[in-house]
């Protein structure tokens, strides 16, 4: 081998080297630039359910719990974003920039100036209305309080005595077609086409929430009355509608749920429990057998659900239909709701309240029947 081919060799050989270095140093390139890629995925990914949460936190109330109202002024000529800065400055919201997106989500407009008692258990829809209508350092006229598990004929009831109406001119009024009609034209997407089942014996059982109503005339209609009702519900069930199109929910079905929940609790009950063997039972396709439909369907309220009882004829009845009611068998608050839609995982189907209260869990009606006898038969 000559001095050329020498020469040549070392150039070939020199080429390879930096070939491989450079091949080597893309490696290491595209070993960054992948590393960089997944942490900027996850780390958006944490945003977005970080953030996801924090706006869904920002749409509750401040404080559900905290009633005492606060005197707070919005000047004239405030801004929607000046409102919203003042309502988050004077503790009454969580968050002005949420607060200011949900007002243009919503086309809210209209505010006014002036001094208003607001409280951080407000919703949002109520902070929004109570700006519009201009309800300024004004006490309540007439305060009107729907308690939870209710039946609409029991708030009929409540109606009447707080207006000096009749109960029954009060629950004529909630079941007239045409009344409801202009109410579900009000509120299309609470009041769906479901109430109208055939079989559903009141088209607003279940729909007027619980809450305490206060009124700034001395006898507010009968619509007045059960549009503010409409409106709780309204904006009570916006803050679960992610849940609700998860689950493929509708108004209907979820309040149906929630009060055969509501109507089985008392103050001992996990309600997640409960809402957990109704789901265990569905799903098995077992009839609810829950007697609070008993009674629904005979009318009436009593103590104690007999055996000549369950024969009662009726859809409403879940000892002999399977599948839910159809529809609610009262209004449910916010506890029941939520047990709704996030029951626990349990393999439950059978539970049992004892005199005391307590709630005993079953997962086999040999265990149900065991329980039963030890705790109810021998105390009789």
């Amino acid at each position: 081998m000559d001095h050329q081919d020498k020469k040549e060799d070392s150039k070939k050989g020199y080429i390879r080297e930096k070939m491989l270095e450079r091949q080597g140093e893309a490696r290491v390139v595209r070993k960054v630039i992948l590393i960089a890629s997944l942490a900027i995925v996850i780390l958006a990914a944490i945003l977005g359910i970080g953030g996801y949460f924090y706006i869904k936190s920002a749409l509750e109330p401040l404080d559900p719990d905290k009633r005492e109202v606060k005197s707070v002024e919005i000047p004239i000529g405030s801004s929607i974003s000046g409102i919203s800065a003042i309502l988050e400055k004077e503790g009454i919201i969580k968050n002005a920039k949420v607060f200011k997106y949900y007002i243009k989500f919503r086309n809210e407009e209209g505010f006014q100036a002036g001094k208003y008692n607001l409280a951080p258990s407000m919703t949002l829809q109520e902070i929004v209305d109570s700006i519009k209508k201009g309800k300024i350092m004004q006490n309540a006229a007439l305060s009107i309080t729907i308690p939870e598990g209710k039946q609409l004929v029991q708030i009929a009831g409540i109606i009447a005595a707080k207006t000096g109406q009749k109960t029954d001119d009060v629950f004529n009024k909630l079941n007239d077609r045409a009344f409801i009609k202009k109410m579900q034209a009000g509120y299309p997407d609470v009041l769906t086409d479901e109430i109208y089942n055939k079989n559903v014996l009141y088209p607003l059982e279940g729909y007027l929430y619980p809450a305490t109503y206060s009124f700034y005339e001395d006898k507010p209609d009968i619509e007045k009355i059960v549009s503010e009702m409409l409106k709780k519900t309204e904006s009570t069930l916006i803050e679960y509608k992610d849940d609700m199109d998860k689950k493929k929910y509708s108004p209907h079905r979820l309040l149906t749920i929630a009060s055969l929940i509501e109507e089985e609790a008392t103050g001992k009950v996990d309600r997640t429990k409960i809402a957990s063997v109704f789901y265990n039972r569905l799903k098995a396709g077992m009839p609810l057998q829950t007697d609070p439909t008993v009674l629904y369907a005979k009318g009436q309220h009593q103590k104690k659900v007999l055996y000549k009882d369950l024969e009662v004829v009726s859809p409403y009845n879940t000892y002999k239909n399977k599948g839910l009611t159809p529809g609610p068998i009262a209004n449910a608050g916010k506890v029941s709701i939520d047990a709704a839609l996030q029951p626990d995982n349990t393999k439950f189907l059978y539970f049992l309240a004892t005199s005391s209260g307590e709630v005993l869990y079953s997962v086999s009606l040999d265990e149900h029947n065991r329980k039963k006898t030890e705790h109810i038969t021998s105390k009789q």
